[in-house]
């Protein structure tokens, strides 16, 4: 993100409001813009070199082209290392990266072998982009990354075929339940999969922040010139932290992983679609694509991506050495 770029003044956050939900939206919308993909190393160097002309006062006030170019650098770099976000795995492209697997794993009945198969290429999408995307104050070893892969692969099925076989359960004995709802419930099933697997994979993947502790700054006011200086490692902002990401994980499942389902049974009922079987995963991606579209920045937007809370939350370390109203902040991480 812009915040890397070295200087003494620091650049907005945002042209939105982060303070309400719908200015993060419209900031995480920003971020989100497949555009930026299209990026050239020389586009993002005359970007970088734009925002850092600004962090010097070489130019007084945000432009639209300085716009432009934050815009540029907060969906291309991460905002702790400054270093481009492998393409594939930026916030960007998870529309793209994460619309294949989805639409796998949304099949209409599924074998058990293809429900496992999916889930790991699921959970490996997942733990790639936790990765590439999380706060790199306190990175995980190459051990602690597998191991947390492997639990979460083993969380994910476990939940998607321990859930399908009680689905099937109540289609052979008939418990009181409506074919109808029957069918919703197997529908439903890949999403309690996708959403217990995704809060197990975040507290994995970034266990190693919250034993270590994430690097606090004490807040600044727009005046203030400087850059901030870690006040030390907390564990509770890291708890904060991923927990925070955890949720807006599930919100960020819950519309893509149920309503292109529960609209694409509907869909197979018409005699239209009947008529024409070969609609089906055509129709499925584009359901799962555009929910997409709109879903992903209304997750992201659901917390802050600097988070700043009163210093006398956390350790008694940072107790009276918040800056701008007692506050100090933290990287989210996504």
């Amino acid at each position: 993100m812009s915040s890397s770029i070295p200087g003494p003044r620091d650049l907005p956050n945002s042209r939105h409001d982060l303070s309400t939900y719908w200015g993060r939206v419209k900031h995480s919308a920003d971020i989100c813009d497949p555009r930026t993909l299209f990026t050239s190393a020389a586009q993002l160097e005359q970007s970088k070199s734009l925002l850092s002309a600004y962090k010097y006062g070489a130019l007084p006030s945000m432009t639209p082209s300085l716009w432009t170019a934050k815009k540029v650098c907060d969906a291309t770099l991460h905002p702790d290392t400054g270093t481009p976000v492998f393409l594939p795995l930026r916030m960007s492209a998870f529309i793209f990266s994460n619309l294949l697997v989805t639409a796998g794993m949304l099949q209409p009945n599924l074998t058990t072998r293809g429900v496992i198969a999916w889930q790991i290429t699921n959970q490996t999408l997942n733990v790639c982009i936790n990765s590439a995307n999380a706060n790199k104050s306190s990175p995980l070893s190459y051990s602690q990354l597998a191991t947390s892969f492997v639990l979460a692969v083993s969380a994910s099925c476990g939940v998607a075929v321990g859930l399908g076989k009680v689905v099937a359960g109540l289609k052979k004995v008939g418990r009181g339940v409506s074919p109808g709802l029957k069918m919703v419930l197997g529908r439903l099933v890949p999403f309690a999969a996708v959403a217990t697997a995704g809060v197990v994979n975040v507290g994995l993947m970034r266990g190693g922040e919250i034993a270590a502790g994430i690097d606090v700054f004490a807040k600044k006011s727009t005046d203030d010139g400087g850059s901030a200086e870690s006040l030390g490692k907390s564990r509770k902002a890291a708890i904060l932290a991923v927990g925070e990401t955890a949720v807006s994980r599930v919100l960020n499942a819950t519309p893509i992983m149920v309503i292109p389902p529960l609209i694409l049974m509907r869909l197979q009922r018409s005699s239209w679609l009947k008529k024409r079987p070969g609609l089906v995963v055509p129709a499925n991606i584009g359901l799962i694509f555009a929910t997409s579209v709109f879903a992903l920045p209304l997750a992201l937007g659901a917390f802050p991506q600097r988070q700043a809370v009163k210093a006398e939350s956390l350790e008694k370390e940072f107790w009276g050495r918040g800056g701008e109203g007692g506050l100090v902040e933290f990287n989210r991480g996504i």
